[in-house]
């Protein structure tokens, strides 16, 4: 979930709160900020300020400052409670980018991640999102090659991380009916 803020405030003269010192407190907020309930396998609800934007030029104070947040959450909270959260809590004007996407996961008791354990194959919890969230029956997340290269600018897979991905998918398929 992706939350815009928006910050505004008077300008020049020592008038009013500045937007910037404004989102300072907000941002410091965030930074500091830990969610209550934590996943086993996700971990703690995690918020990172990506982008911020203030100001036109050096002598002239911002009356207005925009920053987003990067908020990836587990399935104990749903995006609209973490947002509601948020908006307690910060001073600037907040903006959800979307609920769409929430939090998604497999039991650990179902037969797929069963077959994946008596392979060998370690589970663990994906900080990432994808459309799989919208899948409305139990979906894994699984593919080829080391995740740290992946949406990176020289990403890539070595072919024989494919051929093993392959034999991968046909074993865990084998026998689940």
């Amino acid at each position: 979930m992706l939350l815009h803020m928006d910050s505004r405030d008077s300008a020049a003269r020592n008038e009013g709160e500045k937007a910037i010192y404004k989102a300072l407190q907000d941002i410091a907020w965030i930074q500091d900020y830990q969610f209550e309930k934590v996943s086993p396998l996700l971990g703690a609800t995690k918020m990172t300020v990506t982008q911020i934007q203030a100001g036109s030029q050096h002598n002239v104070v911002p009356d207005r400052c925009s920053f987003v947040i990067d908020v990836r959450t587990n399935e104990c909270y749903s995006n609209q409670a973490v947002f509601e959260i948020i908006q307690q809590h910060l001073l600037s004007q907040v903006t959800a980018r979307s609920f769409r996407l929430n939090s998604s996961s497999i039991s650990l008791t179902h037969p797929l991640v069963q077959k994946g354990k008596a392979l060998g194959l370690a589970h663990y919890g994906s900080p990432t999102l994808s459309d799989q969230a919208l899948m409305p029956f139990p979906t894994l997340k699984i593919g080829p090659g080391d995740s740290a290269r992946s949406h990176t600018a020289d990403e890539y897979i070595f072919v024989e991380e494919i051929a093993q991905a392959i034999a991968t998918y046909i074993a865990l398929l084998e026998g689940i009916e």
